[in-house]
C-alpha cells in the first residue's frame, strides 16, 4: 500500500533547513518528496493518508550504540527502540559479542556479558559465524523478522578468545594472522568492521601492535574501528591518543564508543579531547564519534576488577575471588591503586549502584549503591562487592555516576558527533538511555536548551551516522530511499524514561516507519517488524539482503 504524508514538516537528515513536504511511500521506498500540497492520494494512488501538518518528518535514527545483539531475538516487539523513533541500530560493540565463535567461546561469552544482554537457556544458539548470525536476523522463522534494521560489528575480544582463549599473553605470529583472517571472513560476511573493549577482557590484553594487525585488515576492507578505548578516567587523553594513531598508521576509519571524559580528574577537560581529534581530522584522519546523553554509565560489576583477576573466565575469577591471599590483592588493586578495568580510578563505592542480577536472591539490591548496601550489613563495600560477584557469577549489572555536564554538552556539539544509546535492555533497573537518548536529545537538549538546532539534532541522528556507516539510499528523505522514516511533534517530544523508573516510551514520537511498514501509528505500536539485516557487500556499501 501507498502511505501518503501530507503538510509534513520535512527535516531531511542533511542538515539543511527545514521545508513543507509531502512524501510518498511505496512499499519500502520513499517514492517522491514534493512541496507540501502538490501530492494528492488520488494523483499518486496512495491507499492511505496521514495528515501530518505540526510534525516534523525526518529519516529514522540510527543507534550507532546498540546492545540489542539478543533482545531483537528475544523481545521481537523492540519497543523501547522504535518509541524512540530508531529504525537502524549497530550491533557487535564493546569486543564481545555472539559471533564469530565455537562452541567454547560460545559459552564463556555467554556468561561473561549475561549483565549486559541476559544469557536465556531456551535461545535456539544456532549459528557460529557472523554470516549465520545475520542470517539468523533475516529468517522468519523463529518468531519472525526483527524489528529494526541491524548492521555488526565484529568483536575483537571475541576473536581474541576464539583465537587464543579467554587469558592474558601476546598472540604469536600464527594467532596474530589467525585473528586477522577471522576479521577478514567476517567482514566478507557482512560485518562493517571492529569494535574492541579495552577495558574488558580479553579485548584488553591486546597491546597496540596486535591492534594495529587487525586495523589494517579492517581498513583494507573499507570498515572502520569502533573502540570502547583503555580509560575514560586517569590517563583517558592518552586512550584516545593510542586510539587516534592506529587510525593514522593505519590507514583504518575510527569511530570512538560512547566518547566522553569521566571521573573527577577530567571534570571540564573536553576541551582538551576535542582539540586531540580536531587536530587528527585536520591533518586527514578519518574520525567519527558517538556520545549518550546522560552523566552515569552502565557496565556490569566485574568490570570494576583488574584485568589480572579476569583472566581466564568466569570460574578461573570466581577461583581469585574465593582465595583470601588473591582476593587481598584484588583489593589492593580497587582500592588503593585503582585497578585497568575502572579505568585507572580508585573505586568510589557510593558511584556504583546495582542495575540487575542474574541470581533473583540479589534482587533486593537493585537500586542500591554498594556503598549503601555496605552500610545496612554493617561490612566493608569491597566485602559486599565481591560477595556479590561470588553469589550473582559476575552477572551483576550496574550504573556508575561518574559524568560531567560540561563534558557531555561539549562533545555532542562537535563536528563528527552522532547519537549512540549504548543501551542495555536487561535487568531490574537498566539505565533510561536505553528507552530514552534519542527523545532527549530532541527534547531536552535541541528544543530545551537550544544546544543545536533541530536540522543539526536530525542530522547527527540520521545522515551522519548513515554515511559512517556506508549505507546504501537509507539515513536521508530522498526518492528511492529506504522508508525509514519518523513523524515527531517537535513541540513535545521528550523522553520519559528516568533512573526511578527507565522502561517509560517516550512522548511526542507519533509514526515510525521501517522499511515503509508502520511500527508505530499514531503513537501505539503495531507490532509489525519489518527490519533487516544490513551487511557491507562487495562494493563497500552496506545494504540488505544476502552476499
Amino acid at each position: 500500500m501507498k502511505t501518503l504524508i501530507s503538510n509534513a514538516t520535512l527535516v531531511d537528515g542533511t542538515g539543511a533547513d527545514r521545508r513543507p513536504a509531502d512524501v510518498l511511500l511505496d512499499g519500502t521506498v520513499i517514492a517522491a518528496v514534493a512541496d507540501a500540497g502538490t501530492l494528492t492520494a488520488t494523483g499518486t494512488g496512495a491507499g492511505r493518508t496521514i495528515d501530518a501538518a505540526g510534525l516534523v518528518l525526518s529519516p529514522g535514527f540510527i543507534d550507532m550504540h546498540a546492545h540489542s545483539d539478543l533482545q531483537l531475538l528475544i523481545n521481537r516487539d523492540h519497543y523501547a527502540k522504535l518509541s524512540q523513533g530508531v529504525t537502524t541500530e549497530l550491533l557487535g560493540q564493546d569486543g564481545l559479542s555472539y559471533a564469530p565463535v565455537d562452541d567454547a567461546t560460545l559459552a564463556g561469552v555467554r556468561e561473561k556479558i549475561a549483565g549486559w544482554n541476559d544469557n536465556p537457556a531456551d535461545l535456539d544458539w544456532d549459528w557460529r559465524t557472523v554470516g549465520e548470525y545475520l542470517d539468523r536476523l533475516d529468517r522468519e522463522d523463529h518468531g519472525g523478522r526483527i524489528a529494526t534494521n541491524a548492521a555488526y560489528l565484529v568483536p575483537q575480544g571475541t576473536v581474541r578468545a576464539m583465537v587464543m582463549g579467554f587469558a592474558e599473553g601476546d598472540p604469536t605470529p600464527e594467532q596474530q594472522q589467525q585473528m586477522q583472517d577471522a576479521i577478514r571472513t567476517a567482514m566478507e560476511e557482512g560485518a562493517v568492521g571492529m569494535s574492541s573493549g579495552l577495558t574488558y577482557t580479553p579485548g584488553m590484553y591486546a597491546r597496540t601492535e596486535e591492534l594495529a594487525g587487525l586495523c589494517r585488515t579492517v581498513g583494507e576492507m573499507g570498515g572502520f574501528y569502533a573502540p570502547h578505548h583503555r580509560s575514560y578516567g586517569k590517563g583517558a587523553l592518552g586512550a584516545y591518543a593510542e586510539m587516534i594513531g592506529l587510525s593514522r598508521d593505519t590507514g583504518c576509519a575510527l569511530h570512538l564508543s560512547h566518547a566522553t571524559m569521566n571521573f573527577a580528574e577530567n571534570k571540564g577537560r573536553a576541551g582538551e579531547l576535542l582539540e586531540l581529534i580536531d587536530a587528527a581530522l585536520d591533518d586527514g584522519v578519518d574520525i567519527t564519534l558517538d556520545t549518550y546523553p546522560y552523566l552515569p554509565g552502565a557496565t556490569t560489576l566485574s568490570a570494576i576488577l583488574p584485568s589480572w583477576a579476569s583472566s581466564g573466565g568466569t570460574q578461573a575469577t570466581l577461583d581469585r575471588l574465593s582465595d583470601p591471599d588473591t582476593l587481598a590483592k584484588i583489593r589492593e588493586s580497587v582500592e588503593i591503586y585503582g585497578s585497568d578495568g575502572c579505568h585507572g580510578v580508585v573505586a568510589e563505592w557510593d558511584t556504583l549502584e546495582i542495575s540487575g542480577v542474574q541470581n533473583s536472591a540479589l534482587a533486593g539490591y537493585v537500586g542500591k549503591t554498594i556503598k549503601d548496601i555496605a552500610a545496612e550489613a554493617n561490612s566493608e563495600p569491597f566485602d559486599v562487592f565481591a560477595q556479590i560477584l561470588r553469589d550473582d557469577r559476575l552477572g551483576t549489572g550496574i550504573l556508575q555516576h561518574v559524568g560531567h555536564e560540561e563534558n557531555v554538552q561539549a562533545i555532542m556539539k562537535h563536528r563528527t558527533h552522532t547519537g549512540g544509546s549504548d543501551g542495555l535492555l536487561v535487568g531490574a533497573k537498566p539505565h533510561p538511555r536505553a528507552w530514552g537518548t534519542f527523545p532527549r536529545y530532541l527534547g531536552h537538549y535541541s528544543r530545551d536548551l537550544g544546544l543545536l538546532s533541530l536540522e543539526e539534532t536530525v542530522h547527527h541522528l540520521t545522515g551522519r551516522p548513515a554515511a559512517r556507516l556506508k549505507l546504501h539510499k537509507r539515513g536521508l528523505v530522498r526518492e528511492g530511499y529506504a522508508a525509514d522514516v519518523v513523524l515527531f511533534d517537535p513541540e513535545t517530544v521528550r523522553d520519559e524514561a528516568t533512573f526511578e523508573n527507565p522502561r517509560q516510551a517516550a512522548i511526542g514520537i507519533r509514526y515510525v516507519f521501517v522499511n515503509g511498514t508502520a511500527a508505530i501509528d499514531g503513537g501505539q505500536p503495531t507490532g509489525a517488524r519489518a527490519g533487516r539485516a544490513l551487511r557491507r557487500s562487495s562494493d563497500g556499501l552496506t545494504r540488505e539482503g544476502q552476499q
